[in-house]
């Protein structure tokens, strides 16, 4: 065999392993592509539940906190009548927040669960109404003694030692608190009902539109009527109401809320105790 000739099957010899060894990583880079493929569906899946998700979450964010500022904005105001009002209001404002508005919350996160298994179920939409009425009607009932509590704030700080002249504004201060927490719980049930049906938009503008009303009312009361301390804790009274009655309108003649609000029913005082069982402990937590 000529020189040349063996050069040539060297050259063979030497390319064939090569040439096998790249079939052989085909499938691993066939691999790599469907892992790039993967984590790139992955991580665009990721990025839509996070959309999907702010886009109820934030509207329900700023409702919240619209809510919340109502009672920020009233003792803004008392602030400027002096130091023994700011006091007296930011004592009755925390006292009743623990006491009332807190447990308000918490009870809403009964009908929060019961609502979005109701409107999980295509065949069991109506029930939403229905727990809004018990819902409704329990809130009804635990402002009693709630409003109790608030009537003898004065003494329950002067029992604990506080000063005499800020427990007896504190006091004065709750109880013009006391007309805001029917309408308080009454507007945390709205809440838990239209959120279940992803309806934020409404939530958004009702609260907005009353935060704005209550700017202008705290004003009116405070300064312009001269009530002081009761004008900046009935102001918020009012501006709840104000929420309220605008989401109930909304509830009772809006198209969405067709299927899941039928109305006043008798159906709806039944099963008090079974929403009790979930309210109680969820406000207790809170």
């Amino acid at each position: 065999m000529s020189d040349s000739s063996k050069s040539i099957h060297e050259e063979q010899q030497l390319e064939t392993p090569l040439l096998v060894e790249d079939r052989r990583h085909r499938p691993d880079q066939d691999d790599d592509d469907t892992t790039t493929t993967t984590t790139t569906t992955w991580q665009a899946e990721l990025v839509r539940e996070l959309k999907r998700q702010m886009k109820v979450a934030g509207p329900l964010v700023v409702v919240s906190f619209l809510q919340y500022s109502l009672q920020l904005i009233s003792v803004m105001f008392v602030g400027r009548l002096g130091q023994l009002a700011l006091s007296s209001a930011s004592m009755a404002t925390s006292f009743a927040g623990v006491t009332g508005f807190g447990f308000m919350m918490g009870m809403g996160g009964a009908l929060e669960t019961l609502c979005g298994q109701a409107y999980g179920s295509a065949q069991h939409h109506h029930l939403l109404g229905l727990h809004l009425q018990r819902a409704l009607i329990i809130t009804t009932i635990l402002s009693v003694p709630i409003s109790l509590l608030w009537a003898y704030t004065a003494r329950i700080f002067l029992f604990l030692g506080q000063d005499p002249q800020i427990s007896r504004g504190a006091g004065l201060y709750a109880r013009f608190l006391i007309p805001s927490i029917l309408p308080y719980g009454f507007l945390q049930c709205q809440l838990r009902f239209l959120q279940a049906q992803n309806l934020v938009s409404p939530l958004i503008l009702s609260t907005g539109l009353a935060t704005v009303f209550h700017v202008g009312l705290c004003w009116a009361l405070i300064f312009r009527l001269g009530f002081g301390n009761e004008g900046a804790a009935l102001s918020v009274a009012v501006s709840y109401w104000v929420n309220v009655v605008v989401l109930g309108v909304y509830i009772g003649f809006s198209p969405s809320c067709r299927m899941t609000w039928t109305g006043f029913s008798w159906d709806g005082v039944r099963g008090l105790c079974g929403f009790l069982r979930l309210g109680v402990p969820s406000a207790l937590m809170v």
